[in-house]
């Protein structure tokens, strides 16, 4: 298979953008196929709940692109090895999602996909300077395309803890019903991750100018670790490989409508109970807006103060008015809830 190298400078398109062929692209919001219903957000304040109406046809795409330049600073894999791996670890997975779990062995590999990416993705390094919030959101929320087992996006995904970035994410499993779609109308390709900046009007591709950019603009001066940029073998592919490929692909049983607002989840990229609740939203393929609160976030009092601890994950479902922490009754209810079973026609 052959690879697109695509320039790494940003591009003025104007707007209407057309299909980008840019890594680094001008976007206009307003030309999204995505349609967002919001209200102001604060730290402080009351969470808004994010409506999403957009439509796209179905898509059962082949296995995701992984570009030249992520395939090496992952340490070599291509395209030809995702595309072994991904069958193997769907044979090798725990089976049906939905079903009974071994609650030890789905800890302790979680637990260790966690020791594979060392502290990376645990902390906030932004926003405590002489006990002072530093850094705020910014007025706009990123839109992160990925899924949940992909090592690039993994590094994205940490990033943003490290950033105290809240981003409405939408998983895009393989055999995804709605949003693999999205990318490549939005973008051109199929490639992940791929992230939307509608404050600036940037979207991009490739892992690494993501986590370039995300520190150049939201880093307040921090430059990012060489563990977000690179990765060897076992710290960019052992989680995937540990957790069995989970998160990677679409459950069978799972509802194709989408439901009118996103939920939204308090989590850190490197928990390992948090992780185990972020790959059913991916094999869902529900939309939710992840609010990151690592050690030092300032999230954790907003945190305290809904939950009542700072323990993640902590799921909020505006459909339905639940409010939930405790990894297992989280898989439980996701899977319950948006199930095909129990899909109202």
């Amino acid at each position: 298979m052959s690879f697109t190298f695509l320039s790494s400078t940003p591009q003025n398109l104007g707007p209407p953008p057309p299909l980008f062929n840019g890594k680094i692209q001008s976007f206009s919001p307003r030309f999204s196929s995505i349609h967002l219903h919001r209200r102001a957000s604060s730290v402080n304040g009351k969470w808004v709940r994010r409506k999403t109406r957009f439509q796209a046809k179905s898509a059962d795409s082949d296995d995701p692109i992984i570009s030249a330049r992520d395939a090496q600073s992952g340490g070599g894999p291509s395209t030809s090895f995702l595309s072994v791996l991904c069958p193997l670890l769907k044979l090798f997975s725990g089976g049906d999602p939905s079903g009974q779990r071994n609650d030890a062995l789905e800890v302790a590999t979680s637990s260790l996909s966690t020791l594979a990416r060392f502290l990376w993705g645990s902390r906030s390094v932004m926003n405590l300077k002489d006990g002072e919030i530093t850094v705020s959101d910014p007025p706009l929320p990123l839109q992160l395309f990925e899924f949940e087992a992909c090592p690039f996006c993994r590094r994205v995904r940490e990033a943003m803890t490290e950033l105290d970035l809240s981003v409405e994410v939408y998983p895009c499993p393989k055999g995804s019903a709605r949003h693999r779609e999205l990318v490549r109308n939005l973008g051109g390709k199929e490639q992940f991750p791929f992230l939307i900046d509608p404050n600036t009007g940037v979207s991009i591709y490739e892992s690494g100018d993501i986590v370039n950019y995300l520190f150049e603009k939201y880093g307040n001066g921090t430059s990012p670790s060489t563990g977000l940029l690179e990765s060897t073998l076992f710290t960019g592919w052992m989680p995937t490989i540990l957790r069995a490929g989970r998160g990677m692909t679409l459950w069978e049983k799972a509802r194709r409508d989408q439901p009118p607002e996103m939920l939204e989840l308090f989590s850190y990229e490197n928990n390992p109970y948090a992780r185990i609740v972020r790959e059913a939203l991916c094999e869902l393929e529900l939309p939710y807006v992840l609010q990151n609160v690592g050690g030092g976030s300032r999230r954790e009092k907003i945190l305290m103060d809904l939950a009542g601890s700072k323990e993640v994950p902590f799921i909020i479902d505006p459909n339905t008015g639940t409010k939930m922490g405790d990894y297992k009754k989280i898989l439980d209810y996701l899977f319950q809830t948006y199930s095909s079973a129990t899909q109202q026609d």
